[in-house]
């Protein structure tokens, strides 16, 4: 007999409906697995052998050929355990075939017959409905991911065996359903408070601009001048989450594999609710920052999709590492071209890294005194290359603290107090670009967007070109200083941008002004 279960192969963000095709014919007892399945795949013949069996089912001893189609698109992963099993027990005449009509079947098989998750069900789940397919059958854990999606019925089960009772009665079981405004309450907000950094009220300030515009960051002070500390409290003062950056985030981490389900109000969640915070070791690759791979998975850029990628140590990470970040900030994507296909990761992060002035991390400290030559200080700061600063909007001194100021008993401003300045700054932008599909604030601006939003008076007009000339900006640079200054005047409430936040703006180019 013959039957064909419905699958699916994910490529990227994306999924390509795979066609299970098994044959149960003459011959001697032997199951033979064909369409170009890696070595995970090739492996389910065991894992599907063993959990027919233990589910209490008799597996045909005959010839049985597997066909994953299309034949010329590689497949990978556990995904494909659970349909083949199906189709195979539909080829044999355990369930009927006609069952498993509009119904599209992803999942991993244990020995016992149990079901575990897998990678990639929310792009799955969309690519299912886009293609019109009514159900979607998942392991339980991976329910809650798919049923986000809407216009598709999707069912979650714990077995191969429980999966088979549902075939012979549908009615038994119902689909799984989420509440979009549930999930969006279940956003809490980072827990970690600027009310715990003492002073730094220029570094703090640079923080806020920095959330209100979605600028890259660059934090430069000696050790323990709090860098990591304000860095990691940026997520807290960065809007919510609306219901299409949750899809977005939580899509990217699906295919990933690092989706894990979280308590939201008691009940489980399969989405990401919280803007990303990454912070990668400085000894990772340029395929662990930007994606790829054999299988091309996202990298770090694009897990911070809509949040933070921190580098702390920014100058211990190799150059050549540091390069491939350039087009991804400029363009906020990662494209991945391979000899057969090319593959699109989103990257719209914002970037802040840490780092210290020297390879002692004291050169201009009011206590220590540096160590380092002029010529290792040159050496050290050679890592950056100008163009990848240029793309830095904020480049901000962080100083040691005072003896008075570590010693304060009073707590700065709260993360709340602030947030409420950056999300007013937001919906400013929000209706200043409306007819700009793909435009969010004011980082992601381009030329004609500046000319247009950017208009300087005369006097801003002077105090530009001789901070230009002065710092030897290059016209990015230059572009970078009309970004923050609109956005500090949008934190201001003003329609226009005034001597004042344009000449904060040009003190936040402290690399430009005094390179160590």
């Amino acid at each position: 007999m013959f039957a064909q279960v419905f699958s699916a192969a994910l490529l990227g963000l994306k999924a390509v409906r795979v066609t299970v095709e098994v044959d149960v014919g003459g011959g001697l007892p032997q199951i033979t697995l064909v369409g170009l399945p890696d070595a995970a795949v090739t492996e389910a013949k065991e894992r599907v052998r063993a959990a027919i069996k233990n589910s209490g089912f008799a597996l045909p001893q005959r010839r049985i050929i597997i066909n994953l189609a299309p034949a010329d698109l590689r497949k990978e992963g556990p995904s494909f355990d659970l349909p083949i099993a199906l189709g195979i027990l539909a080829a044999s005449g355990v369930i009927d075939p006609g069952s498993l009509q509009e119904t599209l079947v992803v999942g991993e098989l244990a020995l016992d017959g149990t079901l575990r998750p897998v990678a990639g069900v929310l792009p799955i789940a969309a690519t299912a409905a886009e293609l019109g397919i009514r159900q979607l059958v998942v392991p339980q854990e991976n329910g809650l991911e798919g049923a986000v999606v809407s216009g598709i019925q999707v069912y979650g089960f714990t077995s191969l065996s429980a999966v088979v009772n549902w075939l012979q009665s549908p009615q038994a079981v119902k689909p799984i359903q989420i509440q979009p405004e549930q999930v969006q309450k279940a956003n809490l907000g980072s827990p970690l408070d600027l009310a715990d950094v003492k002073g730094q009220e220029h570094a703090r300030r640079a923080l806020e601009v920095a959330a209100a515009g979605g600028h890259n960051l660059l934090l430069v002070g000696s050790p323990g001048a709090g860098k990591t500390l304000l860095a990691r409290r940026l997520p807290g003062i960065l809007p919510a989450l609306q219901w299409e950056e949750i899809l977005e985030i939580t899509r990217i981490y699906s295919a990933a594999g690092l989706l894990r389900q979280n308590l939201h109000l008691g009940e489980p969640s399969a989405l990401i609710t919280q803007r990303p915070f990454r912070a990668p070791h400085h000894s990772a690759s340029a395929v662990a920052l930007v994606g790829g791979g054999s299988y091309p998975k996202p990298g770090e850029i694009s897990l911070a999709h809509r949040g933070v990628l921190y580098l702390d140590e920014l100058t211990e990470f190799r150059r050549e590492v540091l390069e491939v970040l350039r087009q991804p900030l400029e363009d906020g994507k990662v494209t991945i071209s391979r000899a057969r296909f090319s593959l699109e990761f989103p990257a719209q992060t914002m970037l802040v890294a840490s780092t210290n002035p020297c390879p002692c991390g004291f050169y201009g400290d009011p206590v220590k005194p540096c160590g380092c030559t002029p010529q290792q200080r040159e050496r050290y700061w050679s890592k950056l290359s100008g163009p990848l600063l240029d793309r830095i909007d904020l480049q901000v001194q962080v100083n040691r603290l005072k003896p008075e100021e570590i010693l304060q008993a009073q707590p700065g401003e709260p993360s709340q107090r602030v947030r409420e300045r950056v999300e007013q700054a937001r919906e400013y932008q929000r209706q200043r670009f409306y007819q700009e599909p793909g435009l969010h604030c004011n980082a992601q601006m381009q030329p004609r967007h500046l000319r247009q939003w950017c208009r300087l008076s005369d006097p801003c007009q002077t105090l530009l070109e001789g901070a230009i000339r002065k710092l030897g900006l290059s016209a990015r640079g230059s572009d970078r200083i009309l970004k923050v200054a609109r956005t500090i005047a949008d934190l201001a409430g003003a329609e226009t941008i005034a001597p004042a936040h344009l000449a904060e703006a040009i003190q936040y180019r402290s690399l430009d002004r005094a390179q160590p």
